[in-house]
């Protein structure tokens, strides 16, 4: 993305889209915020922790899916958790996952979702892509889907 820069935290403009994106923690609902609401792309700004904006390559990171967040909880019943983008970057290949923001379109994370299904992801940090769409409606909308 371009304008967004290792020591800036502000407003950016969308690599992807070019749309301009507030990374205003009241809007978003989240601390750290690389990627765009409308079209889900990011930047790879960090390398080893949310929020270092310590990588070098800065290139553009695509959505191919959505992940649940893994839980601390040992003793957890449910896989539930926090749902999460995934994104590949468009350069170097890594792969890193990203907290949905409150105002990133639901519309476009399904899209997102839907256009994962045929995806096979290769990656090290074992990070399983959701191919569970009631789950994925649920947790975006609040709501289950009659059987």
């Amino acid at each position: 993305m371009r304008n967004h820069h290792a020591s800036s935290f502000g407003d950016f403009r969308c690599g992807n889209c070019g749309a301009l994106v507030s990374s205003m923690q009241t809007q978003s609902g989240v601390n750290n915020r690389n990627h765009c609401p409308y079209c889900l792309w990011s930047c790879h700004l960090d390398l080893y922790s949310s929020g270092d904006r310590l990588s070098a390559c800065k290139a553009k990171m695509i959505p191919v899916g959505l992940t649940m967040k893994k839980s601390r909880n040992k003793y957890q019943i449910s896989p539930r958790g926090e749902l999460m983008l995934v994104h590949v970057c468009t350069d170097c290949e890594s792969v890193s996952i990203n907290r949905i923001a409150a105002d990133d379109d639901p519309k476009t994370i399904l899209e997102v979702f839907r256009n994962s299904l045929n995806f096979c992801l290769h990656n090290e940090d074992e990070i399983s892509i959701l191919r569970n769409e009631d789950m994925v409606i649920e947790q975006l909308f609040g709501m289950r889907i009659p059987a």
